[in-house]
């Protein structure tokens, strides 16, 4: 009569030393839809939501997200995951690496620090596609990993100024068409040529 339906439940296990593999949690995870694996270590460096993106997984996937989200954040678990083992092999010698995996890390701490937000803050999807898109394709590389949560302010006081149709666009879409992209490059640029001349 009520077309069917589904249970919704989230359970929460609380690991042992942090041993996902013990008998209960792999219990819950065979019949779970994903897993959301916060930890410790990453809360206390100050990551809030401290999730572990290497564990924790979901079997919905993609489909539970906006075509916006996937077409900037389709690598971005790959990225951090990639950028944690970098951080853990660097902490051996980060003299000894090259150019190139030097950069890589500092990317990866802007992401970090892009995907941090305060309690009781959230953000619009327009927004959280606007600062990813300019994080992962590389636009805030000259930022000091120190400035990035200061400078992500101002990109969206910029944007809410000076192209407010551009969230909105994107909101109502929920994808980044071409000429939405287009636009976006565009503000970007705008918006680094106005930090370079302040």
């Amino acid at each position: 009569e009520y077309g069917g339906g589904s249970l919704t439940a989230l359970p929460i296990i609380e690991t042992q030393a942090g041993d996902i593999s013990a008998y209960i949690p792999t219990n819950v995870i065979s019949i779970t839809d994903g897993q959301i694996y916060l930890e410790p270590d990453l809360f206390n460096a100050g990551i809030r939501p401290a999730i572990n993106v290497g564990l924790s997984v979901s079997r919905v996937g993609g489909s539970a997200q906006s075509k916006a989200m996937r077409q900037v954040a389709g690598k971005l678990r790959l990225d951090l995951a990639q950028f944690r083992e970098l951080q853990a092999f660097a902490q051996f010698g980060a003299a000894d690496l090259d150019k190139a995996t030097r950069d890589q890390l500092q990317r990866g701490r802007r992401i970090t620090e892009v995907l941090k937000q305060p309690q009781y803050s959230p953000m619009s999807l327009g927004k959280q596609v606007m600062i990813l898109y300019a994080v992962i394709n590389g636009y805030l590389d000259d930022v000091p990993v120190d400035k990035i949560i200061t400078r992500e302010g101002d990109f969206h006081r910029f944007m809410e100024t000076s192209h407010p149709e551009l969230e909105q666009k994107i909101n109502e879409d929920k994808e980044i068409k071409t000429e939405s992209e287009e636009a976006l490059k565009s503000a970007i640029e705008e918006f680094k040529g106005a930090l370079h001349t302040s």
